[in-house]
């Protein structure tokens, strides 16, 4: 089988989640090949792109959280004659005779914009193999509405619902659960990943805020520290080595572990017993996968906070704002036992350690279905 994806450069996430895709599938046995789409068009392109979301969502976090808001309002298909259909048409244009030399058996888009120029493709009879479409974050991303793929992959069937408003039929909808790398669909003992850490063998709580390293971590740590609970952390900072500098040079009264950009966060996951982060789909997937309850805090407007409104709401995360400080939110954490049976319960129900695996085999079943028709 012959397996093309399609990917845009907007955040780490779409990538990571082709990724973990196309690991599954040639582990398999199975020829995969990634495209970004405005990367192919014009290398320049893809990285304007990629520093755009980078800029807006770090300087301009609320004109990029208003832009999103009004983007995401919409439920009905764009006009064939409006500027993004168009231009989404130039650039399904510049892609055809790739796939077309391609010969995909299977094509699958990890962002919706690709979904949009798969859904063009498809329209101009450039190829008539099977599409999935993948969401990745707990939300529905713009331009899903003006998509018209076989199947769609949603984090969880509790999705559905907001799915089928944007105009996507549920026998559509495959709620497998967002795809993540293999080291996060099993599970180390979490003594023996922290003794693989070299960290001891007590209550830990592993800290990430984006490869970026979003966020004042400094006062968050500051504010734990004078926390009476017993707990280590790792504090994952990211490619941000200003902010790792600083932890680095205060003392602290709890042992904090400071580290910059990492392979083995999987490891870290299983070595700790709850994790705050930005509620970002990727990493909240991953720590899903592991069974691993959340403080969330610091959303970039947009996504991100309509992931945290489904985590909190979904009982699976525990939220900090102005009102609900990191004191307050480890206090429940760590010294309620029920409130966080619960929140375990809900992980566990949330989470899809099987993603890539559930998608494959579905895939292979149409893909087979398909063949013996034809």
């Amino acid at each position: 089988m012959k397996v093309l994806l399609l990917s845009v450069k907007a955040g780490y996430g779409h990538h990571s989640t082709a990724k973990a895709i196309m690991e599954y599938f040639e582990k398999n046995g199975h020829e995969c090949h990634m495209l970004d789409i405005f990367d192919y068009i014009n290398h320049r392109l893809g990285n304007y792109i990629q520093d755009g979301y980078l800029v807006s969502t770090k300087y301009l976090p609320k004109a990029y959280g208003k832009a999103y808001g009004k983007l995401s309002q919409k439920d009905e298909p764009y006009d064939r004659h409006s500027l993004l259909t168009l231009f989404s048409r130039f650039v399904s244009g510049r892609l055809a005779k790739f796939v077309s030399d391609f010969d995909p058996d299977l094509m699958i888009g990890t962002h919706s914009y690709a979904g949009v120029c798969m859904s063009i493709l498809a329209d101009n009879a450039v190829t008539d193999c099977p599409m999935v479409g993948i969401v990745t974050d707990f939300t529905v991303h713009p331009f899903w509405e003006s998509t018209f793929l076989d199947y769609y992959v949603i984090p969880d069937e509790l999705l559905s619902y907001e799915m089928q408003k944007k105009g996507i039929a549920k026998k559509k909808l495959l709620p497998i659960g967002i795809p993540v790398r293999e080291q996060f669909s099993r599970k180390t003992d979490k003594k023996e990943a922290r003794k693989a850490l070299g960290v001891k063998d007590i209550p830990t709580i592993l800290i990430m805020m984006g490869s970026m390293g979003y966020g004042n971590i400094k006062n968050l740590l500051a504010e734990m520290d004078l926390n009476e609970h017993e707990f280590q952390v790792l504090c994952v900072c990211g490619s941000n080595k200003k902010i790792k500098n600083t932890v680095d040079e205060f003392e602290w009264t709890k042992n904090v572990y400071t580290y910059g950009f990492v392979d083995n966060v999987d490891i870290m996951m299983d070595a700790s017993d709850l994790i705050i982060t930005k509620p970002g789909g990727l990493t909240t997937s991953e720590a899903l996968a592991k069974g691993l309850p959340m403080i969330t805090m610091n959303p970039i407007p947009g996504h991100e906070d309509r992931n945290l409104n489904f985590l909190v709401n979904a009982g699976a995360a525990v939220m900090v704002n102005k009102n609900y400080p990191i004191s307050d939110a480890l206090n429940l954490m760590l010294g309620c036992s029920w409130r966080k049976e619960l929140m375990v319960e809900s992980v566990k129900r949330l989470g899809k350690p099987d993603a890539a695996k559930d998608l494959y085999e579905f895939a292979c079943e149409k893909v087979s279905a398909k063949s013996t028709v034809i």
